[in-house]
């Protein structure tokens, strides 16, 4: 399953992920720091989506209440609900 997640209050703008029976496939950013978030993207494929959700929520960029990996956890839930459905 292919989703698609508009981030909020980070530099990057959207996040495309692909799951397979809660396992990620891929991960795709557009916008925000290239190199960081290619790296995050190439740690969590091949993770269960639930236990990369659980390491990167919470996490906040300088002062802001968020930060791409946290918005990365937000899609990776609703992708999970959407799957299950």
């Amino acid at each position: 399953m292919t989703y698609t997640y508009r981030t909020s209050g980070t530099c990057s703008t959207q996040i495309d992920l692909e799951l397979e029976d809660g396992i990620i496939q891929s991960v795709a950013f557009t916008g925000g720091c290239n190199g960081n978030l290619q790296g995050i993207s190439r740690l969590v494929t091949g993770m269960p989506a639930e236990e990369a959700a659980g390491k990167l929520e919470g996490i906040q960029c300088g002062w802001k209440p968020t930060s791409c990996p946290d918005q990365l956890s937000k899609a990776l839930r609703e992708a999970l609900a959407q799957e299950q459905k």
